[in-house]
């Protein structure tokens, strides 16, 4: 059986205190559930955080680095996919994961949530502007979710991946 990835997409160098705090808080739960934890990977922002709040609760974490090497590399990633790819990794992390949540918004990880989406992956929007979550929903309804906590977020990942148990066996 295969494990549950959920992908945490967010702003590197520009994220706010509440975005890092949204995102340790977030990546602390997914590793309590034994989920895989899939972000960015580099040392900045809500990848950073993501990926350490994963590791203190034990979790596993996947680092999909733009680069060709590790420099930059969140201390909290335990695997490494070296991509040399720069935002083109951006499709990698968003079809190597079972469900995305963004926390905190930027072009990159706009175009994160604009690739799942498009990919029929399901999107979860924690704590977004309400110009952010119109914008997302004028383009599609299907698979969007609207969240400001990170135990709805949990909530909604464990609802969507019954719906997608065959999928992840």
């Amino acid at each position: 059986m295969s494990k549950v990835v959920v992908g945490v997409m967010g702003a590197g160098n520009l994220a706010t205190p509440k975005d890092i705090e949204l995102a340790y808080e977030l990546g602390k739960l997914i590793g309590e559930q034994g989920w895989v934890l899939l972000t960015g990977g580099r040392q900045a922002g809500v990848m950073d955080a993501a990926s350490r709040g994963a590791k203190a609760s034990g979790g596993l974490v996947v680092g999909v680095l733009p680069s060709n090497n590790t420099v930059g590399m969140s201390d909290a990633v335990d695997i490494s996919i070296i991509t040399d790819m720069g935002n083109g990794r951006n499709n990698i992390n968003v079809l190597s994961s079972h469900v995305v949540i963004a926390c905190g918004m930027g072009l990159g990880t706009a175009s994160e949530v604009a690739l799942a989406l498009k990919n029929g992956k399901p999107v979860i929007l924690l704590n977004q502007a309400e110009l952010t979550k119109e914008f997302f929903a004028s383009l599609t309804a299907n698979n969007l979710f609207n969240v400001e906590t990170t135990t709805q977020a949990i909530a909604i990942i464990k609802k969507v991946l019954t719906r997608l148990k065959d999928d992840i066996c």
